[in-house]
Parts: structure tokens; C-alpha cells; sequence
């Protein structure tokens, strides 16, 4: 059973009516602008998912998808350093500034929340880790709950008792300490299990990483500790897809494919951005692109790549055909939201909401099973 307060914060963005890119939707609370392509709507429908997005700058849930008019749905909730993101069907695990945040959707099948929402997702729990910057988010066959500690230089799991419980380390890094030594920061899966990460080095000194941003980024085999390649820069989110690794190449602003035997890299798409967070879906790369950052981020080839495009960087999510490196559809932020950190792709849903943890619709949202009742 139900009882839901007043309605939840949300925009949207029409499709194709005009004859530019797109349409733009109510500003979000922090002033920024929101334009989506014009074939956004459709691509979301012919693929039948919608898509979830964090911003880590400003502490933001963003939640994407389709209302009932064909429009596109946009969704808005606060959580502190709004960082990794994984989706399994009815629930969203989030990681932010000192929690591993836990949402579950509270609606039943044919349920729509406000009438037009089939996914109403509820904070249920935030497990406390602590600052140890938190960055990608996944679960493991057993359910478990798997994190990048990236100031710890290693994967870890929850803890009842800790902070959290550390499951694997690089080779290279010879104890946990809160360094953030090689900046440890994507994680993909295969069969259940974490399989490979990325970091920006193979530093082992405190944030030594920072002199490496240009080169020597790696992708690291988990069960072996190899090294697939050691020719990135800053590399991020590591995916599995069709028998190959697909990694974001930040510091070049690409997409690359790289062969997990002999590491070889191809360059799937240039983006015109700093990338973070990728979720494949139907042969498509969904990825973040930022605004690179003065000092961690300046003087990378990422720059002379823009120049010589004639470019300026973008803030949004792009969708990216992996067969022909074409960005297909879009989503852009303009104004006061520069980065963005995590995206994930939610199958089956049409219009996705959420609750945020410090609201006034949290206070009087309550649920029950109906089976219960006596």
C-alpha cells in the first residue's frame, strides 16, 4: 500500500518540434539548462530503456525517460557526491560522499506513481563507508555489494562492523592506505565477478598518480593482476561487451576497444569531453562527457583534440553506436553543472522517478505489502 505525498520535482524535454538539435526543459534547481536531440525520444522508445546520471559537482540523481505524451521525462533528486551507479531491475544502488545508498522501486506491477511514473525508486538504506571517494558500483552473483575505494587503492565489499571490507588490491600497491595512490576508478563484471579495473597509474606514493595523467593508464586483469595495457590516459569505466573490453579513454576524450589477449587498443569514437561512466545497451555506448577542470584535468591531449576539431567541450550524456562510432542522440547541460560523473541503463523502464533522502515527499511516502494486513 501507498500513501504519496505531494508530487516529485521534474521536466521535460519535447522531441523534434523544432527544426534546431532539440528542445529545452525547465532549468534544474541549479540554474542549468537541459536540451535533449530530437531523436532522443525515439531512440529511448525503439530501445525500450531509460537511463539513469549523476553529478558528483553538484550532488544530483538524474533520472531519464519518456512520458505519455512523448516527451522526454527528466527527473531530479539530491544525494551528497552523487557518484557510481548500478541498476538491477527494481532497485539502484548509489554511491556518494560517505554512503553506499540503496533504492528500491515501491510501486507494484501495473502501478503508475502520479500516473505516469512505472518506476518509483525510494531511498531503503545508506550503509556508511565513510569519505573514501566512493567511484564505480556493482554487485557481485551473490548480490553482494562491490565498490571502487578509490583513496584506499583497492575493490571492497560492505561491512556490518567497518567501513568497509577490502576484497582485492592491485599488484603494484603494496598496502591500504588513504592515498588515493594509482586512483583507482572503473570495475567491470563477467559472469558475476569483478573481472577488470582501471586506474590512471601504477603509482605507489601518495596521489602519485597525479604526474602520470598523460600517459600509462591501465586496464588490470583482477583474477591475474596483468596488465592488458599500460597505454591509456586516465582511463575510466571499464565494460565487457561481444568478447572485448570497451574502456573510456579520458584524457583523449575516446572510446576504445582493447583485445584482452594482446591489449591492443582501437579508438571506437572521439567525444568532446572528459568521460566518465559508459552502461552498453543494443550495440550502444551511453557515456558521460564533462567539461575538463582547470589543474587535475588541463594540459591533457584531450585539449589539443578539441582545438583541433574547432570545439568546445561538452557537459552531458551522449549515446554512441558502437559499430560505427557515430553519436547517435544527446543530451546536454548548459550553465552551472559542468561534470557529471556515472551513467546506467534501465531496461523495461519508461519513466523513471525517485524520491530524494531530504525531502518532504520522504516524510510522508509510505509503504506496505498489502498481503500482510491481518
Amino acid at each position: 500500500m501507498t500513501d504519496q505525498g505531494a508530487e516529485p520535482t521534474a521536466g521535460s524535454a519535447a522531441e523534434g518540434a523544432a527544426p534546431t538539435a532539440g528542445a529545452v526543459a525547465a532549468a534544474v534547481q541549479t540554474g542549468t539548462q537541459l536540451t535533449v536531440s530530437r531523436g532522443m525520444a525515439d531512440w529511448l522508445r525503439r530501445h525500450h530503456t531509460s537511463f539513469a546520471f549523476t553529478s558528483y559537482q553538484t550532488g544530483q540523481l538524474f533520472l531519464v525517460g519518456l512520458l505519455a505524451n512523448g516527451t522526454v521525462s527528466f527527473n531530479q533528486q539530491n544525494f551528497v557526491r552523487a557518484m557510481g551507479l548500478c541498476y538491477q531491475p527494481g532497485r539502484l544502488y548509489l554511491g556518494a560522499l560517505s554512503q553506499v545508498w540503496r533504492l528500491e522501486n515501491m510501486l507494484r506491477p501495473g502501478e503508475r506513481a502520479n500516473g505516469q511514473f512505472d518506476l518509483a525508486l525510494v531511498p531503503r538504506n545508506a550503509q556508511t563507508v565513510g569519505d573514501v571517494d566512493i567511484h564505480e558500483v556493482g554487485t557481485d552473483a551473490d548480490g553482494r555489494v562491490i565498490f571502487v575505494n578509490t583513496k584506499y587503492s583497492c575493490l571492497a565489499t560492505l561491512d556490518l562492523v567497518h567501513s568497509f571490507r577490502p576484497i582485492w588490491k592491485p599488484p603494484f600497491i603494496s598496502r591500504l592506505a588513504p592515498e588515493d595512490r594509482c586512483h583507482l576508478n572503473g570495475v567491470a563484471f563477467d559472469g558475476g565477478k569483478p573481472r577488470y579495473v582501471t586506474a590512471v597509474s601504477r603509482s605507489d606514493i601518495v596521489t602519485g598518480w597525479r604526474e602520470r595523467r598523460h600517459e600509462g593508464g591501465v586496464l588490470v586483469d583482477v583474477e591475474t593482476g596483468r596488465i592488458v595495457t599500460d597505454q591509456l590516459s586516465m582511463p575510466h569505466s571499464p565494460r565487457l561487451h561481444d568478447g572485448s573490453a570497451y574502456v573510456l579513454d579520458s584524457g583523449r576524450g575516446e572510446i576504445v576497444r582493447v583485445d584482452l589477449e594482446s591489449g591492443e587498443k582501437t579508438t571506437i569514437a572521439f567525444c568532446p569531453g572528459f568521460l566518465r561512466g559508459m552502461s552498453i545497451h543494443n550495440g550502444h555506448a551511453l557515456v558521460t562527457v564533462s567539461k575538463p577542470r582547470n589543474g587535475t584535468f588541463a594540459g591533457l591531449a584531450l585539449d589539443d583534440a578539441l582545438r583541433g576539431r574547432d570545439a568546445e567541450p561538452w557537459c552531458g550524456v551522449l549515446v554512441v553506436d558502437l559499430a560505427s562510432g557515430d553519436i547517435v542522440e544527446w543530451l546536454k547541460l548548459e550553465g552551472f553543472i559542468t561534470e557529471l560523473f556515472d551513467v546506467a541503463v534501465m531496461p523495461g523502464v519508461t519513466c523513471p522517478m525517485a524520491i530524494g533522502p531530504d525531502t518532504a515527499e520522504i516524510r510522508s511516502t509510505i509503504t506496505f505489502d498489502p498481503l500482510l494486513q491481518q
